[in-house]
């Protein structure tokens, strides 16, 4: 059975081009297109499309809002992302919204139709610059926090301070005197290169420096 599709693309152009291209009948079957995505979860409601095309810039409403609505009332529809902004923003927002896929309008009309099958197969089809992109990202997020050879007393201690404890309840976690905890703390700021409390959690959360 062919894939049903709706197209939501504000390019009249390009969304006929699209309808032209992937209406063959046998592999999918586009059941609308529309110019905006301001009635988008209404359309899915009553087409029921196994898969859509969202533009992300159109008139009215993005397409980034069009995935949010229609991922609200049918989450089973695949959504690919059809679009020219390959921004690091754009992209992790439409993947944290639900999207399915992320394609940039270059692709050209093979990779885009074998993309669509893969969708449907459980794959998440990108363009080689985002899956570039997010594995930077995730590189990025994965390296090892910085060592500021910290004693394992004073991580202990700068996590309690992250979690919003003051000396005393610190000396008191930690079967330590008020002085201790000072000393602790001092020791804490100049290996972290910070002048106090607020600029070690500060640090300490943006490095990752302690488990929270």
């Amino acid at each position: 059975m062919a894939t049903s599709l709706l197209i939501f693309e504000d390019n009249n152009q390009l969304r006929q081009s699209l309808q032209l291209l992937l209406n063959d009948g046998m592999f999918f079957s586009v059941k609308a297109a529309f110019e905006n995505c301001l009635r988008a979860a209404e359309e899915v409601l009553l087409h029921e499309p196994d898969l859509v095309i969202m533009d992300i810039d159109m008139p009215g409403r993005s397409g980034v809002e069009g995935l949010k609505a229609i991922k609200a009332v049918r989450p089973a529809t695949k959504i690919i992302m059809f679009t020219v902004f390959d921004d690091d923003e754009q992209i992790f927002e439409c993947i944290c919204a639900g999207a399915d896929g992320y394609l940039l309008k270059h692709t050209p009309p093979a990779r885009l139709m074998a993309a669509l099958q893969e969708a449907m197969e459980g794959g998440s089809p990108m363009s080689p610059q985002v899956a570039n992109k997010i594995f930077h990202y995730f590189r990025q997020a994965s390296k090892p926090a910085p060592d500021y050879n910290l004693s394992e007393r004073e991580k202990e201690i700068l996590q309690l301070l992250i979690k919003g404890n003051g000396y005393k309840m610190i000396a008191a976690e930690c079967f330590i005197s008020l002085d201790t905890v000072k000393k602790h703390l001092k020791n804490i700021y100049t290996k972290l290169h910070v002048s106090c409390g607020t600029e070690a959690v500060a640090k300490a959360l943006k490095e990752k420096i302690v488990a929270v």
